[in-house]
């Protein structure tokens, strides 16, 4: 089982929090994050990024579902 994750550019505001959480996963590029790889293993880090994003602009899925960012 693996988990898709999507950072939406337009939305993203360049905070670095992703980055500085799960870096294996996350790289600020110039303005914007980047997914360094969008099917990752589950970890609940990676679940915490979506979550702390300002901006909102971090999509977990998991077959399919939203799972991140939680409510």
């Amino acid at each position: 089982m693996s988990w898709k994750v999507d950072v939406d550019g337009d939305t993203c505001i360049g905070s670095g929090m992703c980055a500085a959480l799960k870096p294996e996963v996350f790289v600020l590029e110039g303005a914007t994050a980047t997914v360094v790889t969008g099917e990752v293993e589950p970890d609940e880090t990676v679940l915490d990024a979506a979550d702390s994003c300002p901006a909102m602009a971090i999509e977990v899925t998991e077959k399919g579902e939203v799972i991140g960012p939680r409510p």
